[in-house]
């Protein structure tokens, strides 16, 4: 039997949770704190429009690749600058320098000179944004599932699917979340337990 297991649908599969949170209560989970880094730039900046980015520059090579794509020509020149473990010696008055730089370009603009240029970068996305992703929307990789509770109970919202594939095949929903106590009757028949004793828990409410 043939698998496949997609690398960018295991990294959604792990965001499933959170996506859900976000369907089931419109409120999105905060930002993991930030880090000390043994790279000078390797961050996140806020460019036009309060939109968000993700840029790395992690060698001197990407770095002079960085500076010379973005027109930051004094900044390469920089003898200063010259060197990985310089630049993290200078790294918050650097990354500062360059969050003034970037705030007036666009996030797809940037996305596009980095990709041009070989650099890495990530347009930043938050979970509720992957329900419109359209690589995931290409791979059938979400599914509809019915909320068991809260506020939304009964409404269909979209959660991650396995990222695996099997001989082709997706492993769809075999059934939706349960609201409390719906499967009780199914699963102690199939434990042994007999009608009347079933319905015996039910009366002492040692089941419900």
């Amino acid at each position: 039997m043939e698998v496949q297991s997609a690398l960018y649908e295991n990294n959604v599969f792990l965001m499933g949770q959170h996506m859900l949170q976000y369907a089931m209560t419109g409120k999105h989970p905060a930002p993991m704190p930030t880090r000390d880094n043994p790279w000078a730039v390797y961050d996140v900046f806020t460019v036009k429009d309060g939109e968000q980015i993700f840029l790395a520059a992690v060698s001197d090579a990407q770095w002079q690749t960085f500076c010379t794509v973005l027109g930051f020509d004094d900044l390469k020149c920089d003898a200063a600058l010259a060197t990985n473990n310089q630049r993290v010696c200078v790294r918050p008055a650097l990354l500062k320098d360059l969050a003034a730089r970037l705030a007036t370009r666009s996030a797809a603009e940037l996305s596009g000179l980095m990709e041009k240029a070989g650099l890495p970068f990530a347009p930043i996305r938050r979970p509720e944004d992957l329900f419109d992703d359209e690589h995931l929307l290409a791979t059938g990789g979400l599914a509809d599932v019915r909320l068991p509770d809260g506020p939304k109970a009964g409404q269909t919202v979209k959660t991650t699917l396995f990222p695996i594939t099997l001989q082709g095949q997706r492993l769809g929903v075999r059934l939706h979340p349960p609201t409390l106590g719906e499967h009780t009757q199914e699963l102690l028949s199939g434990l042994g337990y007999s009608a009347s004793v079933i319905e015996n828990l039910h009366a002492q409410a040692a089941v419900s």
